[in-house]
């Protein structure tokens, strides 16, 4: 079978690699980055485990082949942590905030709230219902994600002022 040659900036570092047509992103980034913290859930686009930020925007990474990533740049939930790979202030939230049960579906909620709150810095109680909208979770009802995600705003409106 053919491969094509293709070069993805994943959190600020080149990946390069031989890949076939029909290989999605997700396996991209598992199988070939080496990046296991986007999950797979669905293959479908439906859950939103395998979220990731494409240049600039969220995507469902099985979505989205990895031919179409050449170029591009995409960050994963690992992109998320502090220079020095403690957690930034999103995450730290999600654990004060008790928002994890499995954590299946956590990095896919990481990634969602923070497009979200790159975007808006004071989301309303809609804005980020509507940003997780596309996230399933089965275990926490989402309440605590919910929560979580008002925590890093408040804490970030804090540390601003």
């Amino acid at each position: 079978m053919k491969t094509f040659e293709i070069a993805v900036t994943v959190n600020g570092q080149v990946v390069t690699d031989r890949v076939i047509p029909r290989m999605s992103l997700l396996d991209f980034l598992r199988d070939r980055a080496g990046l296991t913290g986007t999950h797979m859930g669905c293959e479908h686009g439906v859950c939103g485990a395998c979220s990731v930020i494409y240049d600039g925007a969220p995507v469902r990474s099985c979505s989205v082949l990895a031919v179409q990533a050449n170029g591009k740049e995409v960050m994963t939930v690992e992109g998320l942590t502090n220079d020095d790979g403690t957690m930034n202030d999103l995450q730290m939230a999600f654990q004060d905030a008790h928002a994890m049960q499995c954590g299946y579906c956590i990095p896919g909620m990481l990634v969602a709230a923070h497009a979200l709150l790159e975007g808006n810095h004071d989301p309303e109680l809609e804005d980020i219902k509507e940003a997780i909208g596309g996230n399933i979770c089965r275990c926490t009802g989402y309440i605590q994600i919910i929560e979580a995600i008002q925590l890093a705003a408040a804490r970030r409106q804090d540390a601003a002022s």
